[in-house]
């Protein structure tokens, strides 16, 4: 698939941070929704946002985004202030929200076409931005026709048309099936190519992993880590995983093996889990042999599943401390 091209060259930009936010909070009611969040997303990057359900992951976008205030701190979008609303910036910013506006009477190619005449976008963009997003063949549906997977499509296209530098998408394949994701998967990849900096939420961690150069964890409104997600991997010491065909060894004997810290039985097999692959496969192959066993190495999924899940318990323990 092909992506749109940008309407000007990024790389001839100074090398300044797309987007810096500094020690922003915005509380509803007593509630930080985000908490003295700092962060820099540098030209050209894929940056990842990752947490919970209301971590503060939308909020901390709409804010970037200049649609919503901060209570405190500063934001800056190459170099300028998004808030009060910075009409200068909507030309070099695409935005796909989780509930983005249509026209809904309109055609596809009618609705994109409007929204690019609104950027004044080349006529020719529409086309290839179709294209991009898998919705070529559809340009005479009516946007109130399409199915929920096809509206994000076009979602995502509205956001592209105009040929923005930067690029936020918020759960942008959502309502997408597997094959719809991967493709999508090719035209964010083109895009980062192209020199575009995307900003990307998700809770499809396997997508985070493949797709983001640097990744942000957020837990209640803090932001917990930063960093490129296999660095991450390598540094938290998330547990491998061996899957042993059940009978071969029993429980007790398994969780004895030098190195084993954890053993459990999931689908047919027994799970031993371990920061010292190389020790075990040792160890079980003198007392049971490997044959069919598999190896599952760390992912970003397992390092943000500790994350998040020691960050809840902290929380938990500070407001039974509190009470």
């Amino acid at each position: 698939m092909s992506s749109p091209s940008p309407t000007e060259d990024s790389a001839a930009r100074p090398a300044q941070a797309a987007v810096s936010v500094r020690d922003v909070t915005k509380s509803y009611g007593g509630r930080k929704a985000v908490d003295g969040v700092s962060l820099d997303v540098r030209r050209g990057e894929f940056f990842g946002l990752l947490g919970p359900n209301g971590a503060g992951k939308s909020t901390l976008v709409e804010i970037m985004e200049g649609l919503r205030k901060a209570d405190s701190g500063s934001v800056a979008v190459f170099g300028e202030a998004p808030w009060p609303r910075n009409t200068a910036l909507l030309p070099r910013m695409g935005v796909q929200t989780q509930s983005s506006a249509f026209f809904v009477r309109q055609t596809v190619h009618e609705h994109l076409r409007t929204v690019a005449a609104l950027f004044g976008a080349e006529s020719a963009a529409v086309d290839a931005t179709l294209d991009a997003v898998g919705l070529g063949g559809r340009h005479d549906v009516r946007v109130d026709d399409l199915s929920g997977g096809q509206r994000q499509r076009l979602a995502i296209a509205s956001a592209l048309v105009h040929g923005p530098e930067l690029i936020f998408l918020d759960e942008p394949t959502a309502a997408l099936d597997t094959e719809g994701r991967r493709d999508l998967w090719e035209v964010l990849r083109g895009l980062k190519e192209q020199g575009r900096t995307i900003v990307y939420t998700t809770h499809h961690l396997d997508e985070a992993e493949a797709l983001c150069d640097r990744v942000a964890i957020l837990v209640a409104g803090r932001l917990v880590v930063t960093d490129e997600p296999q660095h991450l991997i390598g540094t938290f010491g998330a547990t491998s995983r061996l899957l042993v065909p059940l009978g071969r060894i029993d429980e007790e004997r398994a969780a004895a093996l030098p190195g084993v810290e954890a053993v459990s039985v999931r689908g047919g097999h027994l799970v031993l889990e371990t920061r010292a692959t190389g020790r075990v496969l040792a160890a079980l192959d003198a007392v049971a042999g490997l044959d069919g066993v598999q190896t599952r190495t760390p992912s970003l999924e397992d390092v943000y599943l500790d994350i998040t899940g020691r960050r809840a318990d902290t929380a938990e323990e500070n407001q039974e401390q509190q009470a």
